[in-house]
């Protein structure tokens, strides 16, 4: 089978493209033909050296993909053969076939195709963890979201619009600006206008929902009394040290959390799934279209995902 993997850690150029075998699968896993692989900046992190990647030779990245079921496990009924679904926890999807645990599947309903369920996928099931198990937000809060306009960003506007929540947020360009409007965030900020409205929203916000983590005291500034950060990530480097008195004495809150202590089970996967993919049917969510490039062209997606141009989900696409 074709494959994107790397034999050492660096940057986009050490990815080849290439054959390597089929992976056998135990009595509880099915094999998976991918069509649509998800690629996130955890990724690229993995690639460079500075985050978990399981150990194989050679490396294969990935952890997201849709596709179909084309064989199954001794312990596992035929009927699954043909399926359509989704993963977003099962290691080395950057290849035409995957195995995967059988408990790791979420099932795809008609109506959501593979390019559908690649493109909300993790960041959908991330932005549901977020709203509804940290955030808890109700309709009427005054929510800040940075990087609106990404993967995570975009599902999570929605997810709070829906509601009834105010949400607003930044972004780095006005193509990112339109297109966070486009999908119902009621006000979209250019982070080089930041001298502007940024003190303009200082004590005035309810949530701030942050995973660029080089902007968490910035954010924390935003909160009223009793507000609260949803700390999530650190696509722009590392937060600086946080005054904790400082906090305590102004009774604001930083909540983080991992969705894999949340989605721990083939029923919770189902369950969250399926209340993202009713929001997506109810016309409540809406996707930008992915960008898609060929597996074969794994390293062009790369550099495009760490240029910052992408607005929403980057795929990969197997033949």
């Amino acid at each position: 089978m074709k494959a994107l993997y790397f034999n050492r850690f660096g940057d986009s150029d050490v990815l080849e493209y290439g054959d390597i075998k089929i992976p056998n699968i135990g009595e509880n896993d099915v094999l998976i033909k991918t069509e649509y692989i998800g690629l996130n900046f955890a990724d690229i992190y993995r690639r460079r050296g500075n985050y978990h990647i399981e150990d194989n030779q050679p490396y294969i990245n990935g952890y997201e993909a849709s596709g179909q079921i084309i064989k199954v496990g001794a312990n596992l009924k035929e009927n699954l053969l043909g399926k359509s679904v989704l993963f977003v926890d099962v290691p080395f999807a950057n290849a035409e076939y995957v195995k995967a645990p059988s408990d790791h599947l979420i099932m795809l309903p008609n109506g959501i195709d593979t390019k559908k369920a690649a493109t909300i996928g993790l960041q959908g099931l991330t932005a549901d963890f977020l709203a509804n198990n940290l955030g808890q937000n109700k309709a009427a809060d005054n929510v800040f979201i940075t990087g609106i306009s990404g993967g995570v960003g975009q599902l999570l506007s929605q997810i709070l619009s829906a509601k009834g929540v105010y949400v607003s947020g930044s972004v780095s360009s006005k193509l990112k600006q339109k297109a966070a409007l486009s999908l119902g965030a009621n006000q979209v900020y250019l982070n080089c206008d930041k001298a502007i409205w940024q003190p303009k929203l200082i004590s005035k916000v309810d949530t701030v929902y942050d995973g660029v983590g080089s902007t968490l005291a910035e954010s924390i500034s935003l909160l009223k009394n009793r507000g609260k950060v949803i700390f999530f990530g650190m696509a722009g480097g590392k937060p600086e040290n946080i005054d904790l008195i400082d906090l305590l004495t102004h009774s604001k809150s930083i909540l983080t959390g991992d969705l894999w202590d949340y989605l721990t089970t083939f029923e919770e996967r189902q369950f969250r799934s399926e209340r993202l993919f009713k929001l997506i049917s109810d016309g409540k969510i809406k996707t930008s279209e992915p960008t898609i490039f060929p597996l074969s062209e794994g390293k062009a997606a790369h550099d495009f995902l760490e240029s910052g141009k992408n607005i929403g989900k980057i795929l990969l696409k197997t033949d």
